[in-house]
């Protein structure tokens, strides 16, 4: 079985190092971990397995460790993947003016496209030389074979021209 779990405290409690010994100790694997500050937050993001019994007792574990800490802790047992799509792995970054609707309408565009996204990270920073908020993403997406690569592309780079938005599509090479 599989748990995904997110977690959300204080910097200052450095509540992984709650989490990761209540894993051990019910003898679950971490598959996936993240962890971010966000201001004056840090967001963890684990994916664990383990067996029935391994994920209740983490469960409750996850519960006391939540109240104690006095952070948010949210838990989902994933259901079991289905057979993997076979997709093409791209790489998507853009740099724009810090506008509200940005990212939403890139999502937007994917998603109208049947195109998954895999990860989106983000951040607001303020340019060099000049006193404007800058707005760069990247995402990790996957393009399913039945769309026109090229197709695909030029139609993102009308849809970013319209926008004001650099972007940079291109294969993720391993």
């Amino acid at each position: 079985m599989q748990l995904a779990i997110t977690a959300l405290g204080n910097h200052k409690i450095n509540f992984i190092a709650e989490i990761l010994p209540a894993m051990r100790d019910c003898k679950c694997n971490i598959l996936e971990i993240r962890s971010s500050r966000l201001a004056q937050s840090t967001a963890a993001y684990l994916l664990i397995s383990g067996n029935w019994n391994q994920i209740a007792k983490l469960e409750s574990t996850l519960d006391i460790i939540q109240k104690r800490l006095d952070i948010k802790i949210h838990t989902l047992r994933p259901e079991q993947k289905d057979k993997p799509k076979e997709c093409i792995p791209y790489s998507l970054e853009t740099i724009s003016l810090d506008r509200d609707n940005v990212t939403e309408s890139i999502t937007s565009f994917l998603f109208d496209r049947e195109i998954d996204i895999e990860e989106i990270s983000g951040s607001c920073y303020q340019a060099p030389y000049i006193q404007t908020s800058v707005f760069s993403t990247k995402f990790v997406i996957l393009i399913p074979p039945q769309l026109h690569l090229l197709t695909l592309r030029e139609e993102f780079m009308d849809f970013c021209d319209q926008l004001n938005i650099d972007a940079i599509l291109e294969p993720i090479k391993r």
